[in-house]
């Protein structure tokens, strides 16, 4: 069998589970991506045509003294084994492992700081990421900088022979800044060899970007967004190429009992069949309303426009422009009412379904980062975030432009339709905040 360039230095033993799944055709060519979502290998014995669903907390054994290659789920599972392949194989990566959720997986990565570790993170990262750093900062004797991750130089200045890892995103969320993973990487291993880089790659998934090409050390994700796609589930995905690292952050995830649950593997499977074209046509609709609003006048920010400040650092690293995208309308009040007067745009927080969402980050996914701190970070308050699903795009539109003239967000002119504020609005609005 010839094997892929890209798997050149993998096992492709099912002997040695878990690996890549060996789904690559035997004529030297690799499938693409979108035909590997879709194309599994397994051993069932009654060669069923989707993998088979192991709900079961524990296995018999042949002797007393054990030794087969199952004897308790907390451990492994037949059907966890297989999603751990089928991850491995998408995510360009030696070894994939599931947990229960993407916070899950952000804990067990974090399990592997001491006392006086240093961690350089972004100023621009999920709410839920902040909270474990600000707790293991307060009560693990962590230091962390929150640094502009957008920015070799602003981080070069913090790198030293005590970092121990640096956790990035791109783009960020909510602010959709891109971060130069192999500049970082490369200054991160330069400052001390021995540095973790890990990417939260949950905002482009596997389909739009590989990590651990581009230098990372660990990629992980929540499956619960694109992986899934369907919000029916919680689960969280690390990868890695380093065998040792691997065999760590397993033994973090069978001692603590966190890893993902048969039957949520078996659906996080069924899910990332689809997510090929899940996203793109949630990517396609997401550039249209983000050539919508920004065609109305509102501070956009989308790697998928050209307007976006680091356009083409996004896309020299990534297939996609993905479909979270986000705006502001320069008043917290409006924003609020456009959230509310929504009605296709579910007021919800996460992203990755195949259902589009709304949300204001500073009230809801965001909000347990005090006031100060997202001040000095600029994140506006009145910043609003899209998550685009696979509806029709018109109708998406037009809910949203029904949105906006109701929350007097747009002044209606004979040309047509502006970004900005009627006075009688600002006056409502400032008679309702001088009320609270």
């Amino acid at each position: 069998m010839t094997v892929p360039a890209a798997f050149s230095k993998l096992s492709l033993s099912d002997d040695m589970p878990p690996t890549p799944a060996p789904s690559s055709p035997r004529t030297g060519r690799t499938y693409s991506l979108a035909t590997e979502l879709v194309y599994t290998e397994h051993s069932d014995q009654y060669n069923s045509s989707s993998m088979p669903l192991y709900q079961t907390a524990t296995f018999k054994q042949t002797s007393n003294a054990g030794g087969a290659e199952y004897d308790y789920t907390r451990s492994g599972n037949p059907t966890r084994s297989h999603l751990e392949k089928h991850l491995a194989k998408i995510m360009r990566a030696r070894r994939a492992l599931v947990v229960s959720s993407g916070m899950g997986a952000m804990d067990v990565i974090s399990r592997m700081l001491r006392p006086g570790d240093e961690v350089i993170a972004g100023d621009d990262l999920y709410g839920g990421t902040h909270r474990l750093l600000k707790y293991l900062s307060t009560h693990g004797g962590i230091i962390v900088h929150h640094v502009d991750t957008t920015s070799v130089d602003a981080v070069l200045p913090v790198l030293n022979e005590k970092t121990a890892m640096v956790l990035l995103e791109t783009p960020t969320n909510p602010l959709i800044k891109i971060v130069d993973i192999p500049g970082i990487a490369a200054a991160a291993k330069a400052a001390n060899p021995n540095t973790i880089v890990a990417v939260d790659n949950t905002m482009m998934s596997p389909i739009l970007l590989n990590p651990l090409e581009l230098g990372a050390d660990i990629v992980y994700e929540s499956g619960t967004k694109y992986l899934s796609g369907h919000h029916d589930l919680m689960a969280g995905v690390i990868a890695v190429n380093d065998a040792a690292l691997g065999e760590k952050l397993y033994f973090t995830i069978n001692a603590s009992g966190c890893g993902l649950a048969p039957f949520d593997c078996w659906l996080l499977l069924r899910g990332i069949k689809t997510l090929g074209v899940r996203m793109e046509k949630q990517q396609a609709n997401a550039q249209r309303i983000a050539e919508f609003l920004e065609g109305q006048g509102f501070k956009v920010r989308y790697p998928g426009l050209k307007s976006h400040p680091q356009y083409d650092l996004h896309w020299s690293m990534a297939r996609g422009a993905g479909a979270v995208l986000s705006f502001e309308t320069g008043n917290v009040g409006v924003s609020e009412r456009i959230v509310e007067a929504a009605r296709l745009w579910a007021i919800s927080v996460s992203f990755g379904c195949v259902n589009s969402l709304i949300s204001m980050p500073c009230r809801m996914s965001h909000a347990s980062i005090d006031k100060k701190t997202r001040e000095e970070r600029q994140l506006p308050e009145d910043l609003i975030r899209l998550c685009v699903g696979i509806e029709d795009v018109d109708d998406l539109i037009d809910d949203l432009q029904t949105a906006l003239v109701q929350a007097g967000a747009v002044t209606i002119t004979p040309n047509g339709m502006r970004a900005g504020v009627p006075p009688e609005v600002e006056a409502e609005l400032a008679a309702a905040a001088a009320q609270h």
